[in-house]
């Protein structure tokens, strides 16, 4: 086992142990990845709540594209709810003139995630794009980060999930099946940043703008949520994110959160 030494240089030198990670992260947050040699970007999103109608569709193509099981109705009720974006349902106004409204929530990306300090093998990091990573194979479960997240997104595998005859189908190879005892959460479509990545290096040519997004993003069909490289101004959610009705979720923590919510406030 290693002492506490190792384990505090092992996580200054970041995930890959190159003594590289703690300058990526805190010096130079964004701005360049020099292996790929690809251009500065960070991934962020937008959520206009002006047009979601919390028709839970970005629910149900978060779960299918990134495998996450069903836990069934008394595992929720336990407190083991296995999604990485809910939909939060609220009531504004008063009687008779009552409004219900609706706020996805997902990981939140923080660039000063409490997440990440608490972890002691470093299984949650902070990449040179902004996402807050996770390295499943290196997750022992204490469940620290989870329970220093401010927004309630990080779920525990209370159990080594099964998925029968056809739904194994399903499910996509380009996404880990996690096993039990694994932290979890929303990645930003990871697999999908990668595999766009990869598409148009094969092809010799930048990212075009808005040319993928998150499964949530596509399955919106109010297209109330925005994804894409907020620091090139040609992406969408990079003309939505001053928008001048932007807030993000409690930010008065000082978290200050890849996502921001589009919301007008009424008299």
């Amino acid at each position: 086992m290693p002492d506490a030494k190792e384990l505090a240089a092992e996580r200054s030198s970041g995930p890959s142990g190159s003594g590289e990670g703690q300058l990526e992260r805190d010096s130079l947050p964004y701005s360049k990845d020099t292996e790929g040699g690809r251009p500065t970007r960070k991934w962020a999103m937008t959520i206009d709540l002006d047009r979601c109608t919390g028709c839970h569709a970005c629910e149900t193509a978060c779960a299918a594209e990134n495998n996450i099981p069903v836990v069934g109705e008394q595992q929720a009720h336990q407190g083991r709810l296995h999604q990485w974006i809910r939909v939060e349902r609220y009531w504004e106004g008063s009687y008779p003139n009552v409004k219900a409204r609706f706020m996805p929530i997902p990981c939140q990306h923080c660039d000063n995630a409490p997440c990440e300090p608490v972890c002691p093998v470093y299984a949650t990091y902070h990449n040179p794009e902004g996402l807050n990573a996770m390295a499943y194979n290196r997750c022992v479960g204490t469940r620290y980060c989870g329970n220093n997240c401010p927004y309630d997104v990080r779920m525990f595998n209370w159990f080594e999930h099964s998925w029968d005859e056809p739904l194994n189908q399903h499910l996509n190879p380009d996404v880990t099946v996690r096993e039990k005892g694994v932290m979890e959460k929303c990645t930003f479509c990871v697999q999908r940043i990668r595999r766009a990545e990869e598409k148009s290096d094969a092809e010799g040519r930048e990212l075009e703008p808005d040319e993928f997004t998150t499964a949530c993003a596509q399955a919106c069909p109010p297209k109330a949520i925005t994804f894409g490289n907020v620091k090139d101004d040609r992406w969408s959610v990079s003309k939505l994110w001053n928008d001048p009705r932007r807030f993000r979720l409690l930010e008065e923590l000082g978290t200050s959160p890849a996502v921001v919510y589009l919301k007008t406030v009424e008299d």
